[in-house]
């Protein structure tokens, strides 16, 4: 018979393994499974709770959800090798007005279109849209964490200022009260201490009055057998 286990979904880019090393430390009885996710569909399988909670990029819509933000991205424009921004340590909107700035179907930043020139034709994902960069089709701007996943020697990316960011969340279902494992999970993600008391019973505080009495009725009668 198999056991209970804890299934968190998290999408391309976030890496969950810090978490899930102290999770295995804490709770060494349940395994917390690792569910990596595809598109859009991590709303909704917490919703049907195929998984248990899901690491998810804002905005999102939260119906039914509870969403704990956890940490903004720095985004960064994805360039070839021997472009000009290679050179650069920050790029602004402005430097990319002449540019053309492809602008992924399934784009995570929040925005209705990017700074700089549009293409022709939205590439179909942004993993696909990489390949175009390096083929000089265009630039890209992504959240840092997806142009580390998607490195290639022939791009380089540097960051940009004052743009669209992506937030990182915590996502569970609202629709049920919140179990005890997820309940741990929140505290790890939170970086609550093991010895975290947040939801737990509190053994009652031991009475130290009986035993000072003691003390003092011991010292009395020392005291009278003296005068004695």
């Amino acid at each position: 018979m198999t056991g209970p286990s804890f299934k968190l979904g998290y999408v391309p880019g976030v890496t969950p393994s810090k978490w899930q090393r102290t999770w295995a430390e804490r709770v060494p009885e349940v395994p917390l499974v690792l569910v990596r996710l595809e598109g859009g569909e991590g709303v909704d399988l917490v919703r049907d709770g195929a998984v248990d909670a899901a690491l998810l990029r804002l905005p999102i819509d939260r119906t039914g959800l509870h969403a704990i933000p956890l940490y903004t991205e720095t985004t960064v424009v994805v360039a070839p090798k021997e472009h000009w921004i290679a050179a650069a340590d920050e790029i602004t909107p402005g430097e990319l007005a002449d540019e053309v700035v492809l602008h992924p179907v399934d784009d995570v930043l929040d925005w209705a279109q990017p700074p700089g020139l549009p293409a022709d034709e939205r590439p179909v994902s942004t993993a696909f849209a990489f390949g175009m960069v390096a083929a000089e089709a265009g630039l890209l701007l992504v959240p840092q964490s997806l142009a580390r996943l998607n490195h290639r020697k022939d791009l380089v990316y540097r960051p940009v200022s004052e743009v669209a960011e992506s937030s990182v969340a915590l996502v569970w279902s609202s629709a049920e009260d919140t179990s005890d494992l997820m309940d741990q999970f929140i505290g790890v993600v939170r970086g609550r201490t093991v010895n975290s008391t947040r939801g737990r019973t509190q053994p009652e505080p031991k009475r130290a009055a009986p035993v000072k009495q003691a003390r003092q009725r011991t010292t009395a009668k020392r005291g009278k057998s003296r005068r004695r």
